[in-house]
């Protein structure tokens, strides 16, 4: 079952697509419901079969889930289908659910579809099930023992995916012993950053799953079918971005002679912009059907207009973005398996996305920025907040986002981004043992009352309010954190420095001590006699993994917080670069240096936990791959590791005789 059969059997035709273009992913779950998301090729009929081992099957017919479906058309041959699904008698815990979803392409009399009709994973995801087993399944865990996370997967960073290594831990272990849940903290895309074969490949999709026209505000580029194929703007997008005298500021970041966009990144001449692109940017990350054999092969003129430098660097990225597209069979099952929880961070959308006020200002103010950043959300929303929980989106709020795709451009689709940017509900919670808090650290931001231009905080006054009534009457919970609370002071101490010289986006100025509001609004909420006894932080976004215990200062009796970070799944911080950060933030930040009263968490005392494998004075890790993390009965971490895409399993040292006082 490890061959690509899959891809084999596609390669036979350029123009047939499977049913099933991604998925089945499965999402929130509980024991009383199900929460599923797929990609189809064309509208589908709906069978569901659960079966429990030990216990009576449950089969709920396409009628019953045509009830708890949202099927949403976004283009000629791309549809949504949205199912959660209710259930009359409680699934078993701890034990293997099997499941069978079979699908029928849909006439107008459901009952007309005969047996025939009916297609299974056998047919359109033949690499959907681990070895010995006869159907794709999960394990609803009792308590959240142990569970998987990670983020920032970047799919032409030259490393194997770290989802790759929870795929293979998934295969090496029984069910009964598999994590809860897989969380993905952040940056599950990069709209931002794309390399030109990836471009590509998402134009090719485009053009067979047949999108309606967009029509794109105050652009050089008026159409999307224009931008996707005749006009496709490879390595030269940042141009096409809007530029008044008014916003010149923000617009460009000048620095050493580098001007940078209102879309700060670096590497943002790729931006994805049209609403077809961020859809089919999904498709293409979470599952091979929708990948032709030459998706990342230019025309003849497309190559012409490369310069030398940029057809080198596209035929270095072309073979990353094929090795990555080969291992996506092995994502697409680990997605059919564990109970994936997500939330966004900055590369989701854009680079810097509500870094500053000032930020917010350009880019809500321009037509064609606000469209990108709300085409974004419109992606988000379908593909990753809707299975967080179901019950927060609206019928209505899903039926808007079918009209934006059936009139791209239109007042429709501009008013349902403006209710995007608008909406506060993307922060979750899952009534997990102990319970899961998933917070959003992007759109409800404090911004500065002193200067537009400086760092805005992560978190608004009202959500660390609304943060500290979830926690009360809980011993221990797992609170996710984006970007780290209790990151490296020295990285932290550069930002400071460029925000006080004005220059926050050089830096990616966004930690949570960068803002004095939210740094004591959070030091008091931990401080708060009623919070639990055991926090385990969980976070990604900086390319580098690491362990902090915190303690505070003072206090007997205080929380037991735990700092867990893995990142990248797909990424890693330059090596030579973290190296010396890791190394001189040991040296000047040690317990006795005078540099510890300079920082808002001076009240508490950081622990650095080495991984196993650290040199002398080393407490980061720089490896690609996906964190496990292991929990005690009452909360706490008994077990850090990290799973490399190397293959190794990397333990982070968590007893006290094991670390020194920072």
């Amino acid at each position: 079952m490890e061959k690509t059969t899959a891809q084999s059997n596609y390669a036979e035709s350029k123009t047939s697509l499977y049913l099933v273009l991604a998925g089945p992913m499965l999402r929130a779950i509980t024991p009383r419901s199900l929460t599923f998301w797929l990609a189809t090729s064309a509208s589908v009929n709906i069978k569901l079969k659960l079966m429990p081992e030990g216990n009576t099957a449950i089969e709920l017919d396409d009628a019953t889930l045509a009830q708890h479906t949202q099927s949403l058309r976004c283009a000629d041959k791309l549809y949504m289908q949205l199912l959660h699904i209710p259930l009359e008698t409680a699934l078993p815990q701890g034990c293997w659910i099997g499941y069978d979803i079979q699908l029928a392409p849909a006439s107008p009399d459901s009952a007309a579809n005969s047996d025939t009709d009916w297609q299974g994973w056998q047919q359109w995801a033949p690499e959907l099930v681990y070895p010995g087993r006869d159907s794709p399944g999960f394990v609803l865990q009792p308590k959240l023992s142990k569970l998987l996370h990670g983020s920032c997967r970047k799919p032409h960073f030259n490393a194997d995916d770290g989802l790759l290594a929870a795929d293979t831990y998934l295969k090496q272990h029984a069910p009964e012993q598999w994590p809860a849940l897989l969380l993905l903290s952040g940056d599950q895309i990069y709209a931002d950053d794309v390399a030109a074969p990836m471009l590509r490949a998402i134009h090719q999709l485009i053009s067979q799953l047949g999108f309606n026209d967009e029509t794109l505000p105050c652009s050089a580029v008026t159409s999307s079918t224009e931008l996707h194929s005749t006009k496709p703007y490879y390595y030269k997008r940042d141009t096409l971005l809007p530029k008044t005298e008014a916003s010149q500021a923000v617009l460009t970041q000048v620095f050493k002679g580098v001007k940078k966009p209102v879309f700060t990144s670096d590497n943002a001449r790729n931006h994805l912009i049209s609403l077809a692109e961020m859809l089919s940017m999904y498709v293409l990350v979470w599952s091979p059907a929708a990948w032709l054999p030459d998706a990342t092969e230019l025309t003849q003129q497309q190559a012409a207009d490369l310069t030398p430098e940029q057809r080198q660097t596209y035929n270095t990225q072309q073979q990353i973005i094929k090795q990555f597209a080969a291992g996506l069979a092995k994502v697409q099952r680990l997605l059919a398996h564990l109970p994936s929880a997500m939330i966004f961070d900055d590369h989701d959308v854009t680079d810097d996305w509500n870094l500053t006020a000032e930020w917010e200002q350009t880019a809500y103010n321009h037509d064609f920025s606000r469209r990108i950043i709300g085409n974004a959300l419109i992606g988000y929303l379908l593909c990753q907040g809707w299975g967080n929980t179901p019950e927060h989106f609206t019928p209505e709020m899903l039926k808007q986002a079918e009209h934006a795709f059936a009139d791209s451009g239109s007042d429709q689709h501009q008013q349902l981004i403006t209710e995007l940017l608008r909406f506060n509900q993307w922060h979750y919670q899952w009534p997990t043992e102990p319970p899961l808090l998933v917070l959003d650290t992007r759109t409800r931001r404090w911004r500065s009352e002193v200067d537009i231009g400086k760092p805005s905080g992560l978190l608004d006054w009202e959500a660390i309010t609304e943060l500290q009534q979830d926690l009360l009457g809980h011993d221990a919970v797992v609170l996710v954190a984006p970007a780290p609370v209790f990151g490296v002071k020295l990285i932290e101490g550069i930002q400071k420095f460029f925000s006080f010289i004005g220059r926050p986006l050089l830096v990616d100025a966004e930690n949570w001590m960068a803002h004095r509001g939210t740094a004591y609004a959070l030091m008091n909420l931990f401080r708060h006699p009623k919070t639990p006894k055991h926090f385990v932080i969980l976070s990604g976004d900086v390319h580098y993994s690491f362990v902090y215990e915190v303690n505070l200062r003072g206090q007997q009796g205080g929380p037991d917080i735990w700092q867990i970070t893995s990142s990248g799944l797909k990424n890693q911080f330059p090596a030579k670069l973290l190296d010396v950060l890791d190394r001189l933030n040991r040296w000047l930040y040690s317990p006795r240096s005078p540099l510890n009263w300079f920082t808002k968490r001076r009240s508490m005392k950081i622990v650095p936990h080495k991984p196993d494998t650290a040199k002398a004075g080393e407490r980061l890790l720089n490896q690609a791959g996906i964190g496990l993390v292991e929990l005690n009965a009452d909360g706490s971490p008994k077990q850090v590791l990290q799973l490399t895409v190397k293959g190794e399993q990397i333990a982070f040292n968590i007893s006290e005789d094991d670390a020194r006082w920072e």
